[in-house]
C-alpha cells in the first residue's frame, strides 16, 4: 500500500503514513521514490492523486500485467539513477498466496518470483538500506510469509553489499572501476 496517508483512524503517526511524515520533514525526496504493486479497495481517486501530487511515482499491480516485470525495473532503476537508494518492501506487496502471515493482505499482487526479480534487476543501485515490513507471524501459515521475507532480505542485502562493495572499491587506489561488474550467470550473493 501507499504509506502516504495524511492520517488513518485520526492517527498523524501510523504505518498508513510514514512517507508522507517523511517527505513533509525532508527525510527523503520523492522525486527519487516509487511505490510498485499498489492494489485495494481502501484507496480512493484522491489517494492517488495525493502520491503523485508529492512527487512519488506509482505502479498499479494491474499496471505490472501490462508492463512486464522489465518494464517495472526500467522504470525504477531510471528513477533512482544516481541516488542513493533505500529499500522498503512491505510484505503485502506480495499476494496472499505467497504471504498470508501480513496484517493487510489483498488479492493481486506480486508472486514471490516477479517481487525477486524486481530485486535482482536493481543490481548496480546505489542501496544505502533496507527493510521488509508487514510480516505477521501470528497470521502466517507454515511459515510461507517468513520464508518469503527471509528471501526478500537476503536478496537486498546482496544488493547493499554489492553497493559497499563498490563504494569501497572507487576509493580503493589500484582498484579499477568496474571491478565488480557480474556477468549473466553470476549472482549477487
Amino acid at each position: 500500500h501507499l504509506d502516504t496517508w495524511d492520517t488513518y483512524f485520526g492517527s498523524e503517526l501510523h504505518h498508513g503514513t510514514p512517507f508522507r511524515r517523511a517527505a513533509e520533514e525532508g527525510l527523503l525526496d520523492p522525486e527519487g521514490c516509487a511505490h510498485v504493486g499498489t492494489r485495494g479497495s481502501v484507496y480512493g481517486a484522491s489517494d492517488l492523486f495525493d502520491d503523485k501530487a508529492f512527487g512519488f511515482a506509482t505502479t498499479r499491480s494491474e499496471e505490472i500485467q501490462q508492463v512486464g516485470i522489465l518494464g517495472v525495473i526500467e522504470a525504477l532503476q531510471a528513477r533512482t539513477a544516481g541516488r542513493p537508494v533505500y529499500l522498503s518492501v512491505d510484505i503485502d506487496v506480495l499476494d496472499p498466496a505467497f504471504a498470508p502471515g501480513t496484517g493487510t493482505p489483498e488479492p493481486g499482487g506480486l508472486t514471490s518470483r516477479e517481487l525477486l526479480s524486481v530485486l535482482r534487476g536493481l543490481k548496480g543501485a546505489n542501496v544505502v538500506g533496507c527493510d521488509v515490513v508487514e510480516v505477521s507471524p501470528a497470521y502466517d501459515h507454515a511459515e510461507i510469509t517468513a520464508f518469503a521475507a527471509a528471501h526478500v532480505a537476503y536478496e537486498m542485502l546482496g544488493l547493499w553489499s554489492a553497493a559497499d562493495d563498490a563504494k569501497s572499491a572507487r576509493n580503493t587506489p589500484g582498484v579499477e572501476k568496474g571491478a565488480l561488474t557480474l556477468g549473466p550467470d553470476q549472482s549477487l550473493r
